[in-house]
């Protein structure tokens, strides 16, 4: 594979990157296949994984550890934190006092001494900005990590913690992994230009939209709300909501667009995410051994500009057909309080 650049790190990534969020019970619980599947990654060309420590609660990382035992340097690592690890509290967020913590638990699980690219899973509105990165900075000046990113960060965001690292001379953030997909389009009005002024690499996660672009889900054939993810999150797959109706319909006119163009409709989802000129790698999380020999098998595909202005018709530039998909909400937006003044203050004074 043609290695890419990840922002101005000087790191070269390949542009699939392997996600290991299916390793584990959230998905593969056998380890030892689990492990089969990472080394026929590697072995295909793949220098890029990504995993997080919230991913069936550490047994992803510590799969992911087992794996690269004797391969490690050989590997671009990325890990992730910010979701609950625990019960208390404070076990979760982007404070300096749970990263410390937390980044020793990632590199044990990791079995590593150090992380190429520690990223923040989610914004969190209780932590200042200035304070995560001058934790962050001073991991880095421990030889713990190399690069620092987000993840699922609207622009406004992305463009503080620029402006919080210049102002406080503290490492910035060197990348961003947002969702990105035909289906789920919003990163492209301002996150993907917001990544490109400054700079930043760019890791997108679900460029099959949680399966939706893999055929899986069909007009004819509806969604199985029984199953594991549609119970987890039925918002992005409930049929009856009108931004999932739309996908059903979409999907059966992006079936034929692959069609012509010669090529799966996965391999015409992935396809389209990497040719994105912010885009750096597109994250791929296969959870079994044929998952992964489809992927790959794709890596190949390279769509001309009538097939990219067929999608663009059908799904407009800038637009997330579900919201949902949209991988975080504002508070602002999630919290009616938010948005509510104190019984006792409402009155018009």
């Amino acid at each position: 594979m043609r290695m890419r650049a990840l922002g101005g790190t000087g790191i070269k990534v390949s542009p699939y990157c392997l996600g290991a969020m299916m390793f584990g019970g959230w998905g593969n619980p056998d380890h030892d296949d689990s492990i089969r599947i990472i080394h026929a990654a590697l072995d295909a060309g793949l220098n890029f994984i990504d995993t997080a420590d919230v991913y069936s609660r550490g047994e992803s990382e510590e799969i992911v550890g087992k794996a690269l035992a004797g391969r490690r340097d050989q590997v671009v690592l990325a890990t992730k934190a910010h979701g609950a690890m625990g019960d208390d509290p404070n076990m979760a967020g982007n404070s300096r006092r749970w990263l410390v913590r937390e980044v020793d638990n990632s590199l044990r699980r990791l079995r590593t001494d150090y992380i190429d690219l520690y990223q923040m899973h989610r914004p969190d509105p209780a932590t200042d900005i200035e304070e995560t990165l001058s934790a962050l900075t001073d991991l880095i000046r421990a030889g713990k990590v190399r690069a620092i990113g987000s993840s699922t960060f609207p622009a406004e965001q992305i463009v503080e913690a620029q402006w919080a690292a210049e102002r406080r001379g503290y490492e910035r953030f060197r990348c961003e992994q947002p969702p990105y997909s035909i289906l789920a389009r919003g990163a492209e009005a301002a996150v993907l230009p917001a990544c490109a002024r400054y700079g930043m690499g760019v890791i997108t996660w679900s460029p099959l939209a949680g399966g939706w672009l893999t055929g899986k889900y069909r007009r004819d054939t509806g969604v199985d709300m029984t199953s594991g993810r549609a119970q987890r999150i039925p918002a992005r797959f409930d049929p009856s909501l009108p931004g999932n109706a739309r996908k059903l319909e979409v999907v059966e006119e992006l079936i034929k667009i692959a069609a012509d163009a010669g090529c799966s409709l996965t391999h015409l989802a992935i396809a389209f995410v990497i040719s994105h000129p912010a885009v750096t790698s597109a994250i791929i999380g296969p959870r079994t051994m044929d998952q992964l020999t489809d992927l790959l098998a794709g890596t190949a595909v390279a769509l001309d500009d009538d097939v990219l202005d067929r999608i663009d018709q059908l799904v407009p530039p800038g637009t997330t057909l579900n919201e949902a998909d949209a991988g975080w909400q504002p508070p602002a937006l999630a919290e009616p309080a938010l948005r509510r003044r104190p019984p006792g203050d409402r009155a018009a004074r």
